[in-house]
C-alpha cells in the first residue's frame, strides 16, 4: 500500500514509518496539516493515517476538505482524545475509522488493511498472472505452477509492481520511485541484489525465464 501520515511528533511518525515499511508498505510523511493536505490532494494514496491535533491546520480539517473534494481516500484518525464524542466528531468529519493513542502497531496495521480492502472496488483487479506464476494482492500469497514462492516484503512489492506492468519495459527510475520510494538514483545497486534474488525464487528450476532483464532500459516480466 501507499501511505500518507501526517503526524507531527517525529519520534512517532519514524517508528511507525519504519514498521510499515517492513509490512512491505510505502510511506510518506508529512509533518503539518498544511503540508499534509497538499500532499493528499497532489498524490494518490491506499491509506490516510492522519493525527487530530497538527500544526498550522488540525486533521480534522484536512479530511473535511478532502470529503468537499470528492476525495474519498480512505482515512483513520489518531488522537490522544478518546471519548465518544471525540470519536463521533472524528468520524462525522470524514475519518473513516478512529484509532485513540497510545495504540498497538498490530491494530493500526490491521485498522488500515481493513480499510484499504473496502475502498477496493469489486472489479479491481487484486490478483495478478504472469503464465503460470500468480500474486494475490490481499493475501499476499505467490505461485508458480500451483507451488509457493516465499517473498519478503520487498521482493513482494518488487513482484507485484512487475506483474502489475506486464509485458511492459519498467526503468531503474520507475522502480526507485514505485518500490523504494527514492525520487532520485541513489548510485546504489538495491534493484540489482533484489533482482537476483527475485529471479532464484520466480524462475528457478523452469525453463520459461519470466522475469528479463532489458539491457540499458529495464526490466519487464513476461509470459
Amino acid at each position: 500500500m501507499k501511505i500518507l501520515l501526517i503526524e507531527d511528533d517525529r519520534e512517532a511518525a519514524s517508528y511507525l514509518i519504519q514498521a510499515l515499511d517492513e509490512c512491505g508498505h510505502v510511506t510518506h510523511h508529512a509533518s503539518d496539516g498544511e503540508t499534509g493536505y497538499a500532499m493528499a490532494s497532489g498524490m494518490d494514496y491506499d491509506v490516510l493515517i492522519v493525527d487530530r491535533m497538527l500544526p498550522r491546520r488540525d486533521g480534522l480539517s484536512i479530511i473535511e476538505s478532502l470529503r468537499a473534494e470528492d476525495d474519498n481516500t480512505p482515512a483513520l484518525i489518531l488522537s490522544a482524545l478518546g471519548e465518544v464524542d471525540d470519536r463521533v466528531t472524528g468520524l462525522r468529519a470524514g475519518g473513516d475509522d478512529y484509532l485513540v493513542k497510545p495504540y498497538a502497531f498490530t491494530e493500526l496495521l490491521a485498522r488500515i488493511e481493513v480499510l484499504a480492502r473496502r475502498a477496493t472496488p469489486a472489479e479491481a483487479e487484486t490478483t495478478y498472472r504472469v503464465g503460470e506464476l500468480e500474486l494475490d494482492r490481499l493475501s499476499r500469497k505467490v505461485t508458480r505452477a500451483g507451488e509457493p514462492i516465499l517473498l519478503q516484503p520487498r521482493e513482494f512489492r518488487l513482484l507485484e509492481y512487475l506483474m502489475k506492468n506486464a509485458g511492459r519495459v519498467v526503468t531503474r527510475t520507475m522502480l526507485l520511485e514505485n518500490v523504494w520510494d527514492y525520487h532520485f538514483d541513489p548510485q546504489t545497486n538495491v534493484i540489482d541484489v533484489h533482482m537476483s534474488r527475485l529471479r532464484a525464487k520466480v524462475d528457478k528450476g523452469h525453463d520459461k525465464q519470466l522475469l528479463q532483464t532489458v539491457r540499458g532500459a529495464g526490466y519487464v516480466i513476461r509470459d
